[in-house]
């Protein structure tokens, strides 16, 4: 038995290891990735008489675990005033269950029968056996509009609906000019454009931290080899077209830090506001510095932690005494949206706030155990990270659309700042919305909240 799958029960077992082979030509402890046998067209030729289907099968999961219809909060805007955000409990139940009866249940009870809502469990990449960053159509158009680079991939599409994704582009605030507000001028930044926006606003060490960071370079699926997924040779992809504008798009990839392929887990992108107050960086990686982050990403979000294929591909080394440092001096200046009902150690001001709202407070920092992880002083997080465990609620060994549910282990903790701006949640994005956020805790936790309880905390969270 391969490895990976002892532990694991045996029917599961045998099932992943038929939908490995029927996808992936790699046995399923195979650490690197072959060269292609099939010629570029061939290979080309093959993925795109498969796409349709590849799509379909992925709605269909994002369509039985999630209500994916536009449903936004009224009067509730992101930061930059152009994007609702989406409302509402988006995560289906399993049938004669409900969210108070599920509360109620044992984590046994809910193993054991299978109950634990779909939506909870983790997002397969929309290719999995493949993976690679896949970028949202609005991200591809601007590049493409802007630089004449193309972003879109021959072999898959990106999979969510876009009101259930960040503004696009948001907009940036820095810590050096809190008074300018947002600095993008609705713009995305892009090595097309940065100077005339920013001239005359940031430092010389900054600006060119930010041509670095907008400067195309090869990574595994965007390059000049016959094995990438675009259709013409390509200069790569750049650090802000994830984090775009210093935020997120939605873009995702696959986590570089675990083999094998089918227990890759979904990596969605995080924002860069607020950097300067964050001591860990990565979801899984602990990195203690920005620095070590940005010099780290040439590896991993660029080539799935494989040196050797990056070597092959055009790695991008950047010096860490010069390249490195004006990148992290770039990043480390990027704020958060401002929060006018706050007081500056992060507590609502009584005479902004709504009752709905401070009460959402005492159970936030209360009943509801949030604040325990985000902590109010240190930016709604306690860099550190945490285990939730999630596994006690499910067998493991499952694999969906050829992803073998695994455990998350421990994921580090994210800012709340700005949250309303940042879907879909938690580390894969398996969580639509915040009300979808505040049931999956609800049980993890096991606070039993009530519906009222609920409703005041997502209007809390959505004042942060």
């Amino acid at each position: 038995m391969p490895r990976f799958l002892r532990g694991i029960p045996p029917m599961a077992g045998l099932l992943l290891c038929g939908l490995a082979a029927s996808s992936d030509p790699l046995p399923p402890d195979t650490t690197y990735r072959p060269l292609p046998t099939l010629p570029f067209s061939a290979v080309k030729a093959n993925d795109e008489a498969q796409k349709r289907q590849v799509m379909q099968r992925q709605a269909n999961l994002l369509n039985q675990r999630y209500d994916l219809s536009d449903r936004p909060i009224p009067g509730v805007m992101m930061s930059g005033g152009r994007k609702p955000v989406q409302g509402g409990v988006r995560v289906k139940l399993p049938e004669s269950v409900t969210w108070d009866s599920l509360a109620a249940m044992s984590v046994d009870e809910i193993r054991q029968r299978g109950l634990l809502p779909a939506g909870f469990m983790p997002l397969p990449h929309v290719k999995q056996a493949t993976g690679g960053q896949i970028f949202p159509t609005q991200q591809i158009d601007e590049i493409q509009r802007q630089e004449a680079r193309d972003l879109r991939r021959f072999d898959v599409d990106f999979d969510l609906p876009d009101h259930v994704t960040p503004e696009f582009p948001p907009p940036i605030f820095l810590t050096t000019h809190p008074e300018l507000g947002d600095v993008s001028r609705g713009q995305l930044l892009t090595i097309k454009n940065f100077y005339e926006l920013m001239n005359g606003i940031i430092t010389p060490v900054q600006m060119e931290g930010l041509r670095l960071l907008l400067t195309p370079f090869p990574q595994e699926e965007f390059n000049q080899t016959e094995d990438r997924k675009v259709a013409a040779q390509s200069l790569g992809v750049t650090c802000l077209e994830c984090h775009s504008n210093f935020h997120t798009n939605g873009a995702f990839h696959q986590t570089p830090d675990i083999r094998p392929q089918a227990a890759r887990f979904r990596l969605d992108t995080t924002s860069l506001r607020g950097i300067f107050n964050q001591q860990i960086h990565g979801s899984k990686r602990s990195l203690r510095s920005v620095e070590d982050f940005t010099e780290f990403e040439q590896r991993t979000a660029y080539f799935n932690g494989d040196h050797v294929s990056a070597t092959r591909k055009g790695v991008n080394l950047p010096d860490r005494t010069n390249q490195v440092a004006m990148m992290a001096q770039m990043q480390n200046i990027i704020d958060f949206p401002p929060v006018p009902k706050l007081d500056p150690f992060g507590r609502l001001d009584p005479a902004k706030a709504t009752e709905q709202e401070l009460a959402g407070e005492r159970i936030f920092f209360g009943k509801g155990r949030c604040g325990e992880c985000h902590i109010a002083q240190t930016s709604f997080m306690d860099n550190n990270m945490h285990d939730l465990k999630l596994e006690r609620f499910y067998r493991i060994g499952q694999t969906v659309n050829d992803m073998v549910m695994l455990p998350d282990g421990p994921i580090k903790t994210f800012t709340l700042r700005g949250i309303k701006d940042s879907p879909p949640y938690l580390h894969d994005g398996r969580l639509m919305t915040l009300a979808d956020t505040v049931e999956f805790f609800n049980l993890v936790l096991g606070v039993r909240l009530t519906q009222q309880e609920k409703d005041a905390l997502v209007a809390y969270m959505l004042t942060l």
